[in-house]
């Protein structure tokens, strides 16, 4: 064990100005997917718009996310192009936190929103792929890191949005009623989780005529200036690799590492030009067909994975106080910080286990989890009590899947970098589909369907998990037979020499 840790940590010293920078990337990633649902209601004043029209900026922001992610693979040939993508997407996240208290209109602020999802989902795909290059068979560990700076990030937006929310209506000469501070808390819960709950919004109509009263672009400003870190920590990795004009006498580090170097000049051989070059003929022709199924099923298990993270965190509010439940608005309102923040402890928690014990193992251990508390929480489904012990076991469980799976995924298909883009898109994909497929069923069959929906994904996932064991060991067994095909043809010639 002792040998083990000597080994990662010198693994890391090795990499340390690579790691904490990728680590600082997506702690912007957290930073940027978080702020959005505290402040709507803020930016909505701020706008001038209706509640529909302004819910619309989350869709925006979602799906650019998943452009960007499936652009991602476009900046990927080499570390420069990778690097200048990541320094390019944290600086554009800074400047829409600066330039979203000038959008005085929601059309600009959705522009704003998709430039943001757009660098959102490219720092999503480059990270996790520079980690996998990085590390390779020791990469889950510090996947595992990288994932909980996304939850880091998510935690320290709200804080930092809090104190300029308002406390009241933001329109000044509004007719608005006594309960305006409980309605406007209820809303602002509501609306927390990406704007799925379009349907349960309509009987606030707020108004949009009146003098604007809202302090919320200090929050934008401050969060700019904490981001901007970010950027100039990227900055600084380029220079330390010599891949800017003024850094010719300063040591390359990829020089200095075999394993850099070596996974480089081979992706600087074999990829191609093309954002889609994973599908390039030349790259699949002649690989079993067991290398798709296992693209497809990992895409597949995270899709439905992350979508029960948005499905989750987008209605477990709205199930919250709906009946038999009833909770009190503030009550519930903690279910959503509680269930990120359990997502973080997790994350953290599998650093640690992620070298302990196989990534098959780990993802064996979560999903069960996942599907006995989805479970659970349909038996007691009257009880307030076990719903935040179930909030917060599930967000545990379901912590470590990403980043467990893609090390996996990518361990059986040999580090081609392919599998992470597919990993991160299908996990984009699911998060914004299932959060409206949920939505749907909640508002035709009621809010107890909520917790149903969940838990028949987790067991499709389960099921599906399962299947990818199945088709990994065939594949296993397929190219082990190939290669001692191979040795068989080779030592006859060998031996005539």
């Amino acid at each position: 064990m002792k040998l083990l840790d000597a080994r990662i940590w010198s693994l890391f010293q090795r990499h340390w100005q690579q790691t904490l920078t990728y680590w600082s990337v997506f702690f912007s990633f957290g930073l940027c997917i978080a702020f959005l649902g505290p402040t709507i209601l803020d930016l909505r004043c701020q706008t001038q718009s209706t509640l529909q029209q302004i819910t619309w900026v989350f869709f925006s922001q979602q799906f650019f996310l998943l452009v960007g992610s499936s652009l991602g693979g476009l900046f990927k040939k080499i570390l420069l192009s990778s690097l200048s993508a990541l320094f390019s997407c944290t600086l554009l996240i800074s400047l829409v936190f600066a330039i979203i208290p000038l959008c005085h209109n929601v059309v600009l602020l959705s522009v704003a929103m998709g430039l943001a999802g757009i660098a959102m989902g490219v720092i999503d795909t480059i990270a996790n792929l520079q980690l996998v290059k990085l590390y390779q068979k020791d990469s889950a560990i510090f996947l595992q890191a990288l994932h909980f700076f996304i939850g880091l990030g998510a935690l320290v937006s709200p804080l930092v949005a809090d104190p300029f929310l308002s406390d009241d209506n933001c329109v000044l000469g509004a007719n608005w009623t006594a309960n305006s501070s409980s309605d406007l808390q209820h809303l602002r819960s509501t609306l927390a989780g990406h704007g799925a709950a379009l349907h349960n919004i309509s009987q606030y109509p707020l108004h949009t005529e009146g003098v604007i009263v809202t302090t919320v672009s200090y929050a934008f400003w401050i969060m700019a200036l904490i981001n901007l870190p970010v950027p100039a920590a990227v900055l600084a990795l380029m220079y330390h690799e010599r891949l800017l004009p003024c850094s010719n006498n300063s040591p390359r580090l990829l020089n200095k590492e075999s394993l850099s170097s070596s996974s480089s000049a081979e992706d600087g051989d074999q990829e191609h030009r093309n954002v889609f070059s994973c599908c390039h003929p030349s790259k699949l022709r002649g690989r079993p067909a067991t290398f798709f199924i296992l693209h497809t099923l990992g895409g597949a298990i995270l899709f439905i994975t992350d979508g029960i993270i948005g499905s989750y965190a987008g209605f477990v509010y709205t199930y919250a106080v709906s009946p038999p439940l009833l909770m009190g608005h503030k009550t519930a309102g903690c279910l959503d910080s509680v269930f990120w923040a359990s997502i973080t402890a997790g994350r953290l928690a599998s650093m640690y286990l992620s070298y302990r014990y196989t990534p098959p193992r780990l993802l064996t251990f979560s999903l069960v989890g996942v599907i006995v508390v989805q479970c659970l929480l349909l038996i007691f489904y009257t009880s307030c009590v076990f719903l935040f012990i179930g909030t917060c076991v599930l967000g545990l469980c379901i912590s470590s899947v990403f980043p467990s799976m893609l090390a996996f995924t990518e361990d059986i298909l040999d580090y081609k970098g392919c599998a992470t883009t597919v990993l991160v898109t299908s996990a984009s994909t699911g998060e914004m589909m299932l959060q409206l497929l949920v939505g749907s069923v909640i508002h035709s069959q009621g809010s107890y369907s909520f917790l149903l929906c969940c838990t028949i994904a987790s067991f499709i996932g389960f099921c599906l998990f399962v299947l990818l064991l199945y088709v990994q060991r065939i594949h296993t067994n397929h190219q082990t037979d190939s290669s001692k095909n191979m040795d068989m043809t080779e030592k006859p010639n060998t031996g005539g020499s």
